[in-house]
């Protein structure tokens, strides 16, 4: 993790923003073990893979949870680019509720620019690792940062439920 007055740059699966990270969580009375997994159970019930959705569920691994979401029957790309990050946003909000220190740790990243600085992901993160000089110019980013777009949601919902600003 790279932290700078303005932004925090994260990818490690060991770093609490990332989707890999551990993390229990529950919607709906079903049980989560990451972020990923969450992700991939959405996108398999947004297509309608309820056999891909129950195998998800039952992998414990993000990669081969991740694996497994490429193999959903009946996806549609563009669909699931206007739909995937709300989808997300869902169990990275109950991710951070249902977790109190992981919360408390993304209310404390305040204004800060949330950055997946992922070098093999220019959809969900930059395009481009954390020490590379152009990863602190979102004008030289190789990707999209739609993880960090989606924690600054889930960060800024945070804050209208605790009551606090982003100060």
């Amino acid at each position: 993790m790279r932290l700078t007055p303005q932004m925090l740059l994260f990818w490690r699966a060991n770093e609490i923003y990332s989707n890999w990270y551990p993390s229990v969580f529950e919607i709906d009375g079903q049980r989560f073990n990451c972020g990923e997994q969450w992700m991939m159970f959405a996108k398999a019930r947004l297509f309608g893979d309820a056999e891909m959705a129950a195998a998800i569920l039952a992998e414990v691994h993000p990669r081969r949870q991740k694996l497994l979401g490429r193999k959903i029957r009946g996806f549609d790309s563009v669909r699931w680019s206007d739909e995937c990050e709300a989808l997300v946003a869902i169990g990275l909000l109950e991710k951070f509720r249902q977790n109190p220190a992981l919360g408390e740790a993304l209310l404390a990243t305040g204004e800060r620019l949330l950055v997946e600085a992922s070098p093999d992901d220019p959809i969900w993160g930059i395009g481009l690792e954390e020490e590379d000089p152009r990863a602190l110019d979102p004008t030289q980013w190789q990707g999209e940062n739609r993880l960090g777009k989606v924690l600054m949601q889930v960060r800024t919902r945070l804050q209208q439920f605790s009551g606090r600003s982003c100060s």
